[in-house]
């Protein structure tokens, strides 16, 4: 059943808050950056570190969650099983996750740790190429992981423990803020949430885009321009405006099988008809060193040094991470149903984990031996002519690269990003329809619009201000949503501490809300 109707408020808050942050860099991309700029430096030098805090604390959380006896708790129906295959649901998480960004980062991430190292570091030393590929992993993985799976716990408690009829963020927050999550307390939570998304994803397009232009510039021998770019993006409106349509199951469960398939058989070219020892030793090098730094790497500023590695990279992908949690909550929670606390910290966490850190082994490993052996100038193309160029030339490079690879690689990317924009759509559409629930369906020109929405905040930060923009824009979204976390976290405890006090293995004692009108 669809619901047609649009909760104005939330609505036309939401597009009033992303306009105010994207609208300048339209009119004058030049002081519009600044404006992004100014704000960006109040946040990250008054409160950088508190992301860096926050996502340690949250790790330590979950931790304690899959350890204690919470983990055993079933998020629904004792009963029913599980809604999706296990397959199927670590498959669905992990494309709508990692995206193209994983494709665009995996590849090239290392030559920056490379250039610019961590630690006081000498650039291009040997000691920063045995860091490079460690800080892909660690950034792509536990910690990040655990910033989308906090709240996807307690939005999925929400739901299908407590039963709270509907699938709006301020849900999660119920067990602190009461009944006030149901005014205009609960909205201004939500439009933040809105705003993640769009400002999140909105950076994973802009990195996608251009990327998988390079790519078809190079398949189909046809020059990179605007036309090229609009091309890509309208594409992308179509794949994932049918995926939407057949809904779910059909629609982003058959692609995120199909891409996860195809990503596997992906690296597994790279790592049998690459250099595979080198692959296999820079791995064992890499996780020997970040779990014996893991600790440092976490809570490292940089305060006597002052460099801004931690500002430019560890800050910046927290905040990411952070802005789209609420988003990879509502969604992951929905597919979640009938697995345990512990799965899904597991299922997240460290099937996640391995998931990226497989492109950094495999993509980064490989395109690091062609730059120390002289195959193929990496850092120096990345530094000339961009990371899409750098990307597609590695590649290349490969056998059967200049075709079969790269015509593989441009079906990956597009469906791993049409799996995340799908996903995110679908969730928007809900947020701003009222009385949405977990049975209703938001109006199909809802869904699109907010795809289309997502698709300009790209394009005005890819050609006002570049990944400059991109990356900005990300750390300013994320800031709200951390704190919105944190309160997840707390409510999320505490309605374990009431519901199951002596045991987990009964019926939480709570208040039960399925009867009750929730205000929207």
């Amino acid at each position: 059943m669809e619901q047609s109707k649009v909760d104005r408020m939330i609505f036309f808050s939401a597009l009033a808050v992303i306009s105010i942050f994207t609208v300048p860099i339209l009119i004058n991309p030049e002081k519009g950056n600044q404006f992004l700029g100014s704000i960006l430096g109040f946040i990250g030098g008054k409160f950088g570190s508190l992301y860096l805090l926050t996502a340690f604390l949250i790790f330590v959380a979950l931790l304690y969650l899959a350890m204690s006896k919470y983990g055993n708790i079933r998020l629904g129906n004792p009963e029913q099983g599980p809604e999706f295959s296990t397959l199927s649901w670590i498959a669905l998480i992990f494309t709508s996750t990692a995206g193209s960004s994983l494709l665009y980062w995996g590849f090239i991430e290392w030559s920056y740790y490379y250039t610019a190292p961590p630690f006081g570091m000498t650039p291009g030393s040997t000691e920063a190429a045995e860091w490079a590929s460690t800080y892909g992993i660690f950034h792509w993985g536990f910690m990040g992981f655990s910033i989308y799976c906090l709240p996807t716990i307690a939005l999925a408690y929400a739901l299908f423990v407590k039963k709270i009829p509907n699938l709006r963020l301020s849900s999660a927050c119920r067990g602190v803020l009461g009944d006030r999550v149901d005014g205009p307390l609960g909205k201004c939570i939500d439009v933040m949430f809105m705003f993640g998304i769009v400002g999140g994803v909105g950076t994973s397009l802009g990195l996608g885009t251009p990327m998988l232009a390079e790519a078809l510039s190079n398949l189909l021998g046809v020059k990179r321009s605007l036309m090229l770019d609009v091309g890509i993006l309208s594409f992308w409106t179509l794949i994932f405006t049918s995926s939407v349509y057949f809904g779910l199951k059909k629609g982003l469960k058959i692609l995120s099988d199909v891409n996860t398939a195809l990503y596997f058989v992906f690296a597994a070219f790279f790592f049998i008809v690459g250099p595979t020892v080198f692959i296999l030793n820079k791995f064992t090098d890499s996780m020997g060193l970040l779990v014996q730094n893991f600790l440092r790497m976490s809570l490292y500023t940089d305060s006597v040094g002052g460099s801004s590695f931690a500002q430019d990279w560890t800050i910046f992908y927290w905040a990411w991470w952070f802005a789209l949690a609420p988003f990879m909550a509502m969604f992951t929670a929905r597919i979640s149903k009938g697995r345990t606390i512990r799965e899904v910290i597991v299922g997240m966490c460290v099937a996640g984990t391995l998931g990226c850190a497989l492109a950094f082994a495999i993509f980064g490993n490989t395109s690091m031996y062609f730059e120390l052996n002289g195959i193929l100038p990496i850092v120096d193309i990345v530094q000339n002519e961009g990371a899409p160029a750098a990307i597609v030339a590695i590649i290349q490079a490969m056998p059967l690269g200049t075709t079969v690879l790269l015509t593989v690689f441009v079906i990956l990317a597009f469906i791993f990003l049409s799996t995340t924009i799908d996903s995110a759509a679908y969730t928007l559409s809900f947020m701003s329809s009222k009385a949405a629930t977990e049975k209703q369906e938001p109006a199909r020109w809802i869904r699109v619009f907010w795809a289309v929405m997502i698709g300009a905040v790209a394009v005005i930060l890819m050609y006002g201000g570049g990944l400059s923009a991109l990356q900005t824009l990300s750390v300013i979204t994320g800031f709200p949503i951390m704190f919105i976390c944190i309160i997840i976290g707390i409510s999320l405890f505490k309605w374990l501490k009431e519901d199951f006090a002596k045991s987990v293995d009964r019926q939480p004692v709570s208040k039960n809300y399925s009867d009750e009108k929730i205000s929207s």
